[in-house]
Order: structure tokens, then C-alpha cells, then sequence
């Protein structure tokens, strides 16, 4: 559905992440490309200067007794020194101040500045601006060591020049940065919902612990050793609201059985006392609201029982006997109201896996309501199939707005003619529920079907 991915905690951090992603890339890239431009002289000259001199430095040759006599630079330093003599120039120093080498032009550049002979150690490891024939220059001068003897270089390159080539050198770049944004952004957008999935791992498998909680499995707690610690203390939250839901439901269950059993020995008392008692008016009328009672009784303390795990044996049933078992032990009843009760099954199904007694409780409270409403002269089937048992009556059929509350504990329908509490249904759903089945309602005019899914 659109709006459950609107709302997806994978799809907004996938997008926040992007935009970050592209965001932060725009402002990094911005700030280096305009520190480039608009600072140049830190950004790029002062580094390609020193550069280059460090590598004219490299090639200095020396006579026996430790003089620079020539150059011996690497091809690409001597092609630029000839092919732009008036654009980058060095020279090359004694500690007198005595030119000993320099490039095609820097005898000139000498001559037009006698300066720069003067207070070379005041210039040494620095670089500043000079103007050359009316066109800015930078000048640096290093004060370079040879076997115990300094020198004084300086180099000179053209302001103009060097940005020509800084242009040059940086007019790709962009171009080369947007790709590099564009694949970066595609590998990320990949990439992030996997680390994503990888980084969620620990909350999914919370998700499916917490998904198989149920009243009959209220003692899983969620494992909070591997999750990321800020998700630690709701979980650990949650745990203990898990205790406490536990014990409250065991101290209803508890309670439950204890008043049930409590009032099954008053009720048999009662009922031996009118028996005894010959002047006693009506005495039917009392005997059917006693049986009503006990059956009252019956079920809470069925519905104690089969709310709790511990309390099934699961092993192999034969469904076919105990559905006969049922059908005999509800044959009395059925006769009574003039119902006939029919059985049919398919041939060789397999054995289940089930609770026997608690699966002869489900049928007996499906059975005995199908009877309850089903006319006179007609029937209850019981239809077993290798899937499903089905139970129908011929009754009026359950109005739709009714069908959600079917399985509500003590609920019971203003047009209902049993006499019961409500529980019959709600303890079919927790038997089911334990055993992992499914029960549906299919109703209409003519009957109800109540299926039990295997």
C-alpha cells in the first residue's frame, strides 16, 4: 500500500540519508571548488611553486668542491622551463649572493631586479608578490644545504600563467565530480537499504518473538543481548510488562478455577437437599436452574483449563472416535429436542496431532449449540474431511453485525434460545488457538457452518 511505504521507517531514512548524502557532497564540493577559484595563491600556487622548486632543487649538479655547476632536470621540468622561459624562471645563489645558475630569462629577471640579490636571508622559506615588467609574478626563495654549504634558490612563475593552468587543470573537475556524485549516489541508494536490513536484523527478530506472544505463550521475552542499546530500555519495557500481563493472567486463571470448583460441592449439596425435601414447590423449576448453574460452573473451569500450555498432552488422535464419542454422549440430548445427529467422514484419514480430551470439549460445544438451534425433526451433520470438520445446523442462521463476537467470552445474542454463559464458543477459540486451527463461520436463512480448520 502507498501510504504503509510513506510511512516506512526504511523508506525515510533511505531518503533523509540521500538527501543528507547530496547535501553535505554539494557543500563539500562547493567550498573546495570556490576555495580554488577565489584563493588560489594558498590553494594551489604557493603548493605547485614549492613543488617545483623542491624538483629544480633535485636536479642541481655539483663540482668536487660542492659549487652548483648545472642542471640535470626531469623531462617534463625542462620542456616547461623552454616553452614558457619568460613565464616560470629560477636562479640560483651563494651565500654572497653570487649568481651561480639560472634559467633562459633569470639573468634578465637579475638585472631588472637588483634587489633581489639582497636580504636573501630575510627571503629565505618565504613567497611574495613582485611585478616584472608591469606583470605580478610569485617570488619564492629556499635556502637549500649541500655538504655543509648554503645556497639561496628563488623561482618566479607568472600569477597570469598559473591560473591559466590552474583553469586548465580544474576545468575537468567538475565534470569529474558530478559523475563521481552520480555513481556515489547510485552505490549508496543500493547499498544503504542492505546495511539497513543488516543493522535492523536484531529488531526483526524482536518483532517475530513479540508476534508469537500470545495468552498461551505469555512466557517468551524479548532477547535484548545483541540489540543496539538506545532500543534496549523499551524492550526491556516491554519484558516487563510481559511479567506483569503473565502473572495477572495466571491470578485470573487461578481465580477462575478455585471459584468454579469452590461452587461445584454447594450445587451438589443443594440439589441432594431438594431432592430430600417432598413439600417443596416446583422442584423442577429449581432442578433446571441448579443443572444450569453447574453446566456454568462446568465451563469455567473448562476454560481455565485449556487457557493454560501446560495443561494439553498432544499425541496422535483418531478424529473419526472422538467425533463418534461426541455424537454418543450428546445422542441423549439430540433425542430429547427431537434432533438427529448425522456423521459423516471420509475413508483412511490420517491421525492428528492433538489434545484428545480437549478436542472432544471443542466438538461437544459445537455440536451441543448446533442442536440447541436446530428445529425439531431436522438435522446436526458432522462432516470430517482430511483438512476440516465441519458441524451444521438447519437454525436461523447468526445476523452479520453478530459474527465478530462470536468467540467473545460471556457473550451472548438477544435471539439466542441456549441456556448458557456465553463461554462455549470462547473456549473452542482458545483450544483451537492452542492447536494452532482455525475456526470460520459460514451463516445464511438456512443454517450455520462452523469449520474447523486442521
Amino acid at each position: 500500500m502507498p501510504g504503509t511505504w510513506v510511512r516506512s521507517l526504511s523508506l525515510q531514512l533511505w531518503v533523509a540519508s540521500m538527501v543528507a548524502l547530496a547535501i553535505s557532497l554539494t557543500l563539500i564540493v562547493s567550498l573546495v571548488l570556490g576555495a580554488f577559484y577565489y584563493f588560489p595563491d594558498k590553494m594551489w600556487q604557493e603548493d605547485e611553486n614549492s613543488q617545483l622548486a623542491h624538483r629544480i632543487a633535485e636536479g642541481i649538479r655539483y663540482d668536487v668542491n660542492g659549487t652548483p655547476v648545472s642542471l640535470d632536470l626531469e623531462p617534463r621540468i625542462d620542456w616547461l622551463l623552454k616553452v614558457a622561459p619568460e613565464e616560470v624562471m629560477y636562479r640560483i645563489f651563494d651565500q654572497q649572493g653570487h649568481l651561480l645558475l639560472f634559467s633562459t630569462d633569470g639573468a634578465a629577471m637579475s638585472d631588472r631586479h637588483p634587489w633581489g640579490r639582497q636580504g636573501l636571508a630575510l627571503l629565505a622559506d618565504s613567497q611574495q608578490k613582485i611585478s616584472i615588467n608591469g606583470e605580478e609574478y610569485s617570488l619564492l626563495t629556499r635556502k637549500i644545504e649541500h655538504n655543509g654549504h648554503f645556497f639561496y634558490q628563488q623561482l618566479a612563475t607568472n600569477t597570469l600563467f598559473n591560473r591559466a593552468m590552474m583553469d586548465t587543470k580544474l576545468r575537468p573537475i567538475p565534470h569529474v565530480i558530478g559523475w563521481t556524485l552520480f555513481i556515489a549516489s547510485i552505490v549508496f541508494a543500493i547499498l544503504f537499504p542492505l546495511i539497513f536490513l543488516f543493522l535492523l536484523r536484531p529488531l526483526r527478530i524482536a518483532s517475530r518473538a513479540a508476534a508469537s506472544i500470545t495468552p498461551a505463550n505469555l512466557q517468551t521475552r524479548l532477547a535484548i543481548d545483541d540489540v543496539p542499546s538506545e532500543i534496549k530500555p523499551l524492550m526491556a519495557a516491554f519484558n516487563d510488562a510481559l511479567s506483569r500481563l503473565e502473572k495477572g493472567f495466571k491470578v485470573q486463571q487461578e481465580f477462575l478455577a478455585s471459584v468454579a470448583h469452590e461452587l461445584q460441592t454447594p450445587l451438589t449439596l443443594l440439589r441432594g437437599q431438594i431432592e430430600l425435601q417432598t413439600d417443596i414447590r416446583e422442584p423442577g423449576l429449581m432442578f433446571r436452574e441448579i443443572d444450569l448453574m453447574a453446566r456454568q460452573v462446568r465451563q469455567l473451569l473448562h476454560l481455565a483449563e485449556v487457557s493454560e500450555q501446560q495443561n494439553y498432552t498432544f499425541g496422535d488422535v483418531d478424529r473419526d472416535e472422538v467425533a463418534a464419542d461426541v455424537i454418543d454422549y450428546l445422542q441423549p440430548k439430540a433425542r430429547g429436542r427431537q434432533v438427529t445427529l448425522l456423521l459423516q467422514t471420509a475413508v483412511d484419514l490420517p491421525l492428528i496431532r492433538a489434545d484428545k480430551g480437549a478436542l472432544f470439549i471443542l466438538l461437544k460445544n459445537l455440536i451441543e449449540n448446533a442442536i440447541h438451534v436446530t428445529p425439531a425433526d431436522h438435522a446436526v451433520k458432522v462432516i470430517i474431511e482430511a483438512a476440516a470438520i465441519r458441524v451444521v445446523d438447519n437454525g436461523p442462521g447468526i445476523p452479520a453485525e453478530n459474527l465478530p463476537l462470536l468467540f467473545t467470552r460471556f457473550w451472548r445474542g438477544t435471539e439466542t434460545v441456549s441456556e448458557g454463559a456465553g463461554l462455549g464458543l470462547a473456549i473452542c477459540k482458545e483450544i483451537a488457538t492452542a492447536h494452532r486451527w482455525l475456526i470460520t463461520v459460514e451463516t445464511s436463512g438456512q443454517g450455520t457452518h462452523f469449520v474447523l480448520w486442521l
